[in-house]
């Protein structure tokens, strides 16, 4: 069986695509999370992530004597696995338009991924509208974000970005959670394509871990001194 190692659940959001694109593709795995405590050298994190994969970080997917990281070529790897799943689209224009925005996902929105880390459990309006006024850099990437949506959905006709569930959904699972966590303003559309994400089973199923685990880690929260009560 595949085994997937994860970090934790409420602020991987690398861990959280793979995670979300088996379970809602509904592939058997088995899962393994590592527990952040640091990500320096020599830390339990990286020692025992060290052990399974040469970059030692999360995800990594392990089958028999393979080994997988990165998410997109974890992605790649499952939809050569699994035709049958339909990971990507089936039309190759929209599959090559598929991957492009997932490899803008994986690569880009820098001011998004920085000042807004992952955080589920927190709801953060206050730093979100704080963060707005003050970083024009986080605002061009919610636009781009809005952009790129909007286009897929009515270029697709919805329910999601190429219709039905695929890889890129799983990609920016994390994002719709960091937007609802900070509040970030989206349109009524988008705002309605964030909640039909976070209502996906495979991702419900990852929201429920990430707020049972309550393991407040105070280096990935630097805007809040102690998890509230």
């Amino acid at each position: 069986m595949l085994t997937l190692y994860i970090g934790n659940k409420n602020y991987s959001s690398w861990s959280m695509r793979p995670w979300v694109l088996l379970k809602q593709a509904g592939i058997p795995f088995q899962e393994t999370k590592v527990r952040f405590d640091s990500f320096e050298p020599g830390s339990a994190f990286k020692e025992a992530l060290g052990r399974i994969s040469p970059v030692g970080k999360v995800p990594v997917l392990v089958d028999g004597d393979l080994v997988v990281w990165d998410t997109l070529a974890i992605a790649e790897y499952l939809a050569e696995t699994f035709p049958d799943k339909q990971l990507w689209p089936a039309d190759a224009a929209a599959r090559a338009r598929a991957r492009s925005v997932c490899a803008e996902m994986h690569a880009g929105f820098g001011a998004l991924r920085h000042h807004c880390p992952m955080n589920i459990e927190a709801h953060l309006p206050e730093v979100g509208a704080r963060l707005w006024r003050e970083q024009p850099a986080l605002q061009a990437d919610v636009q781009r974000l809005v952009a790129m949506w909007q286009g897929l959905l009515a270029q697709h006709g919805g329910p999601l970005l190429f219709g039905r569930f695929s890889v890129a959904d799983a990609f920016f699972a994390p994002v719709c959670s960091r937007i609802q966590t900070y509040a970030l303003p989206v349109p009524d559309d988008i705002r309605a394509y964030i909640a039909r994400v976070l209502a996906l089973p495979g991702v419900a199923a990852w929201v429920a871990d990430a707020l049972a685990e309550r393991d407040f880690l105070a280096f990935e929260e630097p805007y809040r001194s102690h998890r509230p009560a």
